[in-house]
């Protein structure tokens, strides 16, 4: 039976073995992320060991990346990548459950293991993404990046809402215990997958050449760097609200661990809606106005936020912030790798992962030390007026380097 358009993706057997595993394993995921923020704020109550938290896990994606992690994607087995850096995140978790099960966690052990796990995740997030058009092809690229989002997404629905509720009654200690157990379905579902062998490509020249070819590409083409800079932009700015999210339910909403896996679950519903919408989509047309609109929403649904003392309407609003959220990101994705040669797509996506997932902690280290001595809240509207701007010179421009873009996803589809 054929499937729906919007699951055209899943037909692929090593997709649908990806997609399974990786819906469990991001569950465990998202349970982690709200746990260790809740268990970073109970050891310290601070907003500025909460930013720093977050750019000890995010710096090393900045740094290695573009330098290595992106390099290794092309060069190396993308399946073997992602199988070790899974399974390194796996043994990561256990250490962090065993620590604080034991009683003997202390906010250090937190710093390292997060730091280890961003090393891990700068090779982990090119190869995958690189790796997606090998088990789909490019003609079903565009749904298989919004499947994979939507699958993100879900979990971020779903696994908050389980933290929320361990948290409060067992403690963060069982939380990372089950995301360590969740690695064991990816890892199955990667070493199932029957894969091609890719042609070897011949590289000549010094592997820091090989990196400067990646980021030349990417200054040399108006339209990928473009959506690079605003996506930079929003994840300098705007993310950095996540890791403020404690303080907003414990402090601001009054709602303690429960309502911060319940916020961070509301932003998931509007995520997932907004992936499954992409996955509809069966072409590019209007993607690049997508991007726009979408930053603009997203600024102004944090300025809402920002002003809101109820629980229930800031949960509401994280509905259509998610939204936003995923439209750019997703969009983004959709747009530079339709416009990128498969032999620099590793190099190009770790550029990708550099800005949205590197100056995330940049701005998570900002918004810590802005947070303690403006307030979450004025902190929060900073970013999405920030965000705002941005999205505002990104309209103006865009409109001018459309025709470089048609120009690119034609030369792909071409060598398709």
């Amino acid at each position: 039976m054929p499937l729906p358009v919007a699951l055209r993706a899943l037909r692929y057997r090593n997709f649908r073995l990806f997609f399974g595993g990786q819906l469990i394993s991001l569950v465990g995921t998202w349970m982690q992320n709200v746990a260790q923020a809740w268990l970073v704020y109970r050891l310290t109550g601070s907003a500025v060991l909460l930013g720093a938290i977050g750019f000890a896990g995010q710096i090393p994606v900045f740094i290695l990346s573009p330098a290595v992690g992106g390099l290794a994607a092309d060069r190396l087995s993308r399946r073997r990548i992602v199988i070790g850096t899974q399974t390194s995140a796996m043994l990561l978790a256990f250490a962090l459950a065993a620590l604080t099960l034991s009683g003997q966690v202390r906010i250090w052990h937190v710093f390292v293991l997060s730091s280890l796990l961003g090393v891990v995740n700068s090779f982990d997030i090119p190869a995958r993404q690189s790796f997606i058009v090998e088990m789909v092809g490019k003609p079903d690229l565009m749904n298989a990046i919004a499947l994979n989002s939507s699958m993100f997404n879900a979990s971020r629905v779903v696994g908050p809402a389980i933290a929320g509720i361990l948290v409060a009654s067992i403690g963060e200690g069982w939380c990372f215990f089950a995301n360590g157990v969740s690695y064991i379905a990816v890892i199955a579902g990667l070493l199932a997958m029957r894969v091609a062998l890719r042609e070897p490509v011949e590289y000549r020249g010094s592997p820091l050449a090989h990196v400067a070819e990646g980021f030349r590409f990417v200054i040399g083409n108006p339209p990928i760097h473009a959506l690079l800079i605003l996506l930079g932009v929003v994840s300098l700015t705007g993310m950095p609200y996540v890791v403020l999210m404690p303080i907003f339910a414990d402090r601001i909403l009054h709602g303690g661990a429960q309502a911060l896996g319940w916020l961070m679950g509301f932003t998931g519903v509007g995520a997932l809606c907004a992936a499954l919408l992409l996955a509809t989509r069966q072409n590019l047309k209007g993607l690049g106005i997508w991007v726009g609109m979408a930053a603009l929403s997203f600024g102004a649904c944090l300025t809402a936020f920002s002003v809101s003392r109820s629980l229930a309407l800031s949960a509401a609003i994280l509905v259509p912030a998610g939204f936003a959220m995923m439209i750019q990101m997703g969009s983004t994705n959709t747009l530079i790798q339709s416009m990128v040669p498969d032999r620099l797509r590793g190099r190009v996506m770790s550029v990708y992962s550099m800005m949205f997932m590197g100056m995330a902690p940049i701005g998570s280290l900002l918004a810590g030390a802005a947070a303690g001595r403006l307030g979450a809240p004025a902190t929060v509207m900073a970013g999405g007026i920030v965000c705002m701007t941005a999205a505002g010179v990104f309209w103006l421009c865009w409109p001018r380097i459309r025709i470089h873009a048609r120009r690119l996803i034609a030369e792909q589809q071409s060598d398709g």
